[in-house]
């Protein structure tokens, strides 16, 4: 099976969570620091039970190849890519191989995943990128995971 990764626009990706891009489009933004500073204001939100933390991922490219889902059913996850490299990010309604789409985002898009999307871990299109994440600060009983018994393809 391939899935056929589809640009990151609001429409589509809606359902998974929010994309986080400065836009001049949106009508929440507003200057401060006596006009030295535009905000971006409340591009997405942080949905968890406990303390939120922010970290910093190094992801290492892999093959573009879905063998498994993950979920934060305790917590949303945003994704800010550091480095302005396009990468992917792949969701599912239910964590099976032909509910999983794809995105392809732009260097400058970032997501913020709803609490219990499915969704793969980093994809990256580069050897190397680093991606700022908020989630929540205790990991251990925020995570599961469902393994595919055949792979799919992500074409782009």
């Amino acid at each position: 099976m391939i899935i056929h990764a589809e640009p990151l626009v609001g429409a589509a990706f809606e359902p998974f969570g929010d994309i986080i891009e400065a836009s001049r489009t949106r009508n929440d933004l507003f200057e401060i620091n006596s006009g030295y500073v535009t905000r971006h204001h409340a591009l997405a939100t942080i949905d968890c039970d406990d303390a939120a933390a922010i970290s910093i991922f190094e992801a290492r490219r892999r093959p573009l190849l879905v063998r498994m889902l993950e979920r934060h059913p305790r917590s949303s996850q945003a994704f800010m890519p550091l480095d302005g490299g396009d990468w992917l990010v792949v969701v599912a309604d239910e964590p099976e191989p032909d509910c999983c789409r794809a995105f392809l985002c732009k260097g400058w898009q970032g997501v913020s995943l709803r609490r219990g999307t499915w969704h793969h871990p980093l994809l990256i299109l580069d050897r190397k990128q680093s991606f700022l994440v908020v989630d929540r600060e205790e990991t251990s009983s925020n995570l599961e995971e469902i393994l595919f018994e055949s792979e799919c393809g992500i074409s782009l």
